[in-house]
C-alpha cells in the first residue's frame, strides 16, 4: 500500500546544496554560501524545497544534505576538500550508524548527481546511479519504507554551462543517461517488499518552466538573478529561474516542492514571501558579495565561478 502524506511522521533529507539548509554554511565557519547575497547560509535567494515540502506537509526535517556532495564520498564544493565535507554515501552511512532501526513511517529524501558530473569529472552515468541505488538499499536496510528519489534538470540548460555549446551538449547527454538509468534502477528496487520508491522528476518540471515560463510567472529561464561579477542581483527574483550559475531561486524552489509534494498526493505550497530587504542590492557589499572558497589553512579567497556549488 502506498503511503499518503498524512503517514509520514518525519522527513531526512540527504544530498547536496539543492537540499542543503545550512550544513555546509555551518562547516564552512558561515564563508559558504555568502550570505547575503545567499539566504542564510542556503544555496538560494531564499528557502530550498525541503523546507517548502516540510511545511506543507506539517512536518519536522532532519537534514543531512550538504553543498557540493557527489553520490559518492567525493565532495566538490571546495577543490581539494580540506575540510573533509562528506558526500553521499558519508551522510547515508553516519545516519544508517545512529540509527540501526529507522523510523519506518518517515519520508527519506535522496537528491544527489549534480555535482559528480558538474564538477567530479563523471563522464559514465552507471557509477552516480549505482551509488543512488546503494543509498537507497541501505536505507531500506535499516527499516526505511518510503524513499523520494529526485532525478536532475538538465545541467547542459543551466547558466553557467549553457554558454559553450560542447559543454551544454554533453552535460545534456549525460543527464539523459543518468535519468534514464535512475528510473530504470528505481523500477527493479520498487519491486522488493517492503519499500515504497516515490520517484519525482524534475526534469520534466524544470523543462516544462523552460519551454513555457510563463505558466509559472517567469521572465526569465536562462540567465542568473545573481552576478557575482558585477555585484548585482535582478530586481524581479521571483521572476527567475536561477539564482546564480547552477541553483535555482527560491520560487523555483516551491515549483520543485509542488512537485514533490504531488507525487505523495499533498496539499499546494504557499507562493514564497516577497524578496527579503537583506537581499536588496543596498545590502551587497564588495566582500559579501565576491565568491568565496577556503584554502586548507582556512583562510578565504576568491574562487572562480565554475566552482560554484
Amino acid at each position: 500500500m502506498k503511503a499518503t502524506a498524512a503517514s509520514f511522521s518525519t522527513i531526512y533529507a540527504f544530498g547536496d546544496s539543492l537540499s542543503d539548509t545550512g550544513n555546509a554554511f555551518k562547516a564552512t565557519a558561515s564563508q559558504l554560501p555568502p550570505s547575503p547575497p545567499y539566504f542564510e547560509g542556503r544555496f538560494s535567494n531564499g528557502p530550498v524545497w525541503v523546507e517548502y515540502l516540510a511545511k506543507a506537509l506539517g512536518l519536522n526535517q532532519t537534514n543531512f544534505a550538504i553543498g557540493g556532495a557527489n553520490t559518492d564520498s567525493n565532495n566538490t564544493l571546495i577543490p581539494g576538500n580540506p575540510l573533509n565535507l562528506p558526500g553521499l554515501e558519508q551522510q547515508i552511512k553516519n545516519f544508517t550508524t545512529a540509527n540501526p532501526t529507522a523510523d519506518k513511517d518517515g519520508l527519506y529524501i535522496v537528491w544527489a548527481g549534480a555535482n559528480d558530473y558538474l564538477a567530479g569529472g563523471v563522464t559514465n552515468p552507471t557509477q552516480p546511479v549505482t551509488n543512488l541505488a546503494n543509498a537507497v538499499t541501505s536505507l531500506a536496510n535499516v527499516g526505511a519504507k518510503n524513499i523520494m528519489v529526485v532525478n536532475l534538470p538538465d545541467l547542459g540548460k543551466l547558466p553557467g554551462t549553457s554558454s559553450n555549446s560542447q559543454t551544454s551538449a554533453g552535460l545534456s547527454t549525460l543527464t539523459g543517461f543518468h535519468n534514464s538509468g535512475l528510473n530504470t534502477t528505481l523500477t527493479a528496487l520498487s519491486q522488493q517488499p517492503g519499500i515504497n520508491i516515490i520517484p519525482v522528476d524534475i526534469n520534466s518540471l524544470f523543462s516544462r518552466a523552460t519551454a513555457t515560463k510563463e505558466e509559472f510567472g517567469f521572465t526569465n529561464v536562462t540567465d542568473s538573478c545573481l552576478n557575482l561579477a558585477a555585484q548585482t542581483i535582478c530586481p524581479n527574483q521571483n521572476e527567475y529561474l536561477f539564482w546564480d550559475a547552477i541553483h535555482p531561486t527560491t520560487r523555483a524552489h516551491s515549483f520543485i516542492a509542488e512537485t514533490a509534494l504531488a507525487a505523495v498526493g499533498g496539499k499546494s505550497i504557499p507562493e514564497p514571501s516577497a524578496v527579503l530587504g537583506m537581499l536588496a542590492l543596498g545590502a551587497l557589499g564588495a566582500a559579501g558579495m565576491r565568491k568565496r572558497k577556503l584554502t586548507p589553512a582556512g583562510q578565504v579567497v576568491e574562487a572562480e565561478p565554475s566552482r560554484m556549488r
